[in-house]
Order: structure tokens, then C-alpha cells, then sequence
């Protein structure tokens, strides 16, 4: 169906739209958190790259990132128009993980980065972040 607004009209239409950022995943691993009895945990402390969750004590930054904004092997369908955009888009994420998890393991942060399809398997997911954070409990 082709569009009834004009290019320009789109535009502004989709630049006035503001995003909620990952809010949805967030609060399930928040929800996954407190289900299972995993404290101390705070969000958005102001550390590079804004992790979604940091466990100060144990000094492990986590991210939940989405599927198709960082490019999960698994999950991302690139879009079929604009392609040159959006490979450009998500490489762009990428890197930039990269460079955040540099820094923060520069600083003498853990950082995990968690798949929002990883939310669906809770079980393993908790057993790998209490063995994490025991084990940096124990280190520091």
C-alpha cells in the first residue's frame, strides 16, 4: 500500500516520535531479578554507555540489548528497503559496544550483555548471572 502522506509529511510524523529506549526488557529482567531473589542491583548509574543494570559491590555492568538494534545473530531480520541504512545503523551499535565494554573492563568492571531472547530462558539465565556475580563478589 503506498503511502498516503507525502515524503516530507512522513518525516516530520516519524521525527516527532520518541522512543522508550529497551523499558520492556528492562523491566523483565528487573521482574526476573526480583523473582529470584537477586539484590543489590541499581539502574541507570551514570557509568559509559548507561548500563541498564550495575551491581556496584560486585562491579558488573549489565545491558540488555535488543535483538535488532545490536545485531543478534540468531534474530536480526534486516529490513528490506534501506538496507545500506540499516547495516550501517546496527555495525554503528556494534562497535559502539565494543567501545563501552572497553572502557568499563578499563575501569575494572565486569560487563555482561544479555539478549532479549534470553530473557525466555529464565532458568539458565539466573544460574549464569548468580554464578557471575559470586564470582566477582569473591573477587573483589
Amino acid at each position: 500500500m503506498a503511502d498516503v502522506l507525502t515524503k516530507s509529511k512522513r518525516s516530520a510524523v516519524m521525527a516527532a516520535i520518541r522512543s522508550t529506549g529497551n523499558k520492556v526488557t528492562e523491566l523483565g529482567l528487573a521482574r526476573i531479578f526480583r523473582a529470584h531473589g537477586i539484590k543489590g542491583w541499581r539502574r541507570h548509574l551514570p557509568l559509559p554507555g548507561k548500563p541498564d543494570f550495575v551491581f556496584q559491590k560486585e562491579r558488573v555492568a549489565v545491558f540488555v540489548d535488543g535483538c535488532f538494534w545490536h545485531g543478534c545473530p540468531k534474530h536480526l531480520r534486516m529490513p528490506k528497503s534501506n538496507k545500506a541504512y540499516w547495516r550501517r545503523k546496527i555495525a554503528t551499535n556494534r562497535m559502539r559496544d565494543v567501545r563501552v565494554r572497553r572502557v568499563l573492563r578499563q575501569g575494572g568492571w565486569r560487563v555482561v550483555r544479555i539478549w532479549e531472547h534470553e530473557l525466555k530462558n529464565e532458568p539458565r539465565l539466573v544460574q549464569h548471572l548468580r554464578a557471575l556475580l559470586k564470582a566477582n563478589a569473591e573477587r573483589s
